[in-house]
This record gives structure tokens, C-alpha cells and sequence, in this order.
């Protein structure tokens, strides 16, 4: 166990919202990556980017044997383990269709650590995978939420994406075409 590990009860991998708004103090973070998940927009939000009404889209990872999600791993001291924990589980499993996991990731120092990571649960009615990106442009683009409207979510997750050299094409397609949408671009 390295020197640093001591202070770490807890690994938390971010891959959207986390990434920008842990909502905590970690210890340590790194960049780090999950093999077998991919991130996707494949969750229906009736709360924080939507409304029962008018859903709108967020992030979840969804399994995908060959695929790999890169994202942010956030070390958690023994002193905060709880009220994290506690905090995380409030903001995320609002409404069940996520799952709370301990997934092995890989940090860019090269460790391989456990982190509490939420997945999406492909039996939730909230599931929505396989949407054309037009289809969820169009979502994003109306979408608004008690966290604020569907589109900042997607901005500010691919501001911080590129902010940490971890692009993602899908994304960035995505965002632009949420621009032009909201700008009156039929196209």
C-alpha cells in the first residue's frame, strides 16, 4: 500500500456530473478508467435535468463487454467516508434507476483501485438506450430540470471532458448540435 493509499477509505469514479460537481473534498484525484462500461446518455432525468412531464437525459455508464469510460476518480478520507457516501446516494439514487457498485478502475498512475460507481440498471423504466443522437439533441435542447436545464448538463460535462484531454465524439457532436437547435438552426 503506498503512502497516499493510507489516507483513502474510499474510491468515487466520476464519468458526468461528479467530473465537475463532486459535491466534496477528495483526498486525492486522478484520472482514471473503467473498462466494460460505456458513458452514454441512456437515462431518462425526471428530476434534476427533466420532469416526469418532460423528461430530459443524463449520463449513465451502460454495460458494454469491449468498451472502456474515462473519467475521474476521486479519493475519499476515512473522516468524510460516511457523510460522502451518504450525500452520494441521495443526489444519485433519487430514483432508483441507477446502481450503486464497487467496480475495479485503473488510476493514470497505474494502481488498480475499487470505486463506488453508479450504473445504470437496464430493467428501470427510466432506461433508454440505443436513442439516435438527433433524438437526444432534441431532448437536451427542451429539457429543464430542478438542477437547471438539460443543456448546461451536457456543456458543462464536455467543457470538463476537454479540460482533462478525455474528449469524447459523441459529446461533442451532441453539444454542437444542441447549439444550433437552440440558436433556431433546423440542421
Amino acid at each position: 500500500m503506498g503512502e497516499q493509499d493510507k489516507d483513502i477509505a474510499l474510491w468515487v469514479f466520476g464519468y458526468g456530473s461528479l467530473m465537475w460537481h463532486p459535491g466534496f473534498e477528495p483526498v486525492e484525484r486522478q484520472l482514471a478508467k473503467l473498462s466494460g462500461w460505456h458513458r452514454s446518455f441512456c437515462m431518462w432525468s425526471i428530476h434534476h435535468r427533466g420532469t416526469e412531464a418532460a423528461p430530459g437525459l443524463v449520463l449513465a455508464l451502460d454495460a458494454q463487454e469491449t468498451a472502456q469510460c474515462n473519467g475521474v476518480a476521486f479519493g475519499v478520507g476515512a473522516a468524510q467516508q460516511d457523510q460522502v457516501l451518504a450525500e452520494l446516494r441521495a443526489r444519485e439514487l433519487i430514483s432508483s434507476a441507477y446502481l450503486e457498485r464497487h467496480l475495479p478502475i485503473r488510476l493514470a498512475d497505474g494502481r488498480e483501485v475499487e470505486a463506488v460507481t453508479y450504473v445504470i440498471d437496464p430493467t428501470h423504466v427510466q432506461y433508454c438506450a440505443d436513442m439516435p443522437l438527433e433524438r437526444q439533441a432534441q431532448v437536451i435542447a427542451q429539457a429543464h430540470g430542478d438542477r437547471g436545464p438539460n443543456d448546461a448538463y451536457l456543456y458543462n460535462t464536455v467543457t470538463h471532458l476537454h479540460e482533462l484531454a478525455l474528449p469524447d465524439p459523441d459529446l461533442d457532436w451532441l453539444a454542437a448540435r444542441v447549439r444550433r437547435i437552440k440558436s433556431g438552426e433546423s440542421q
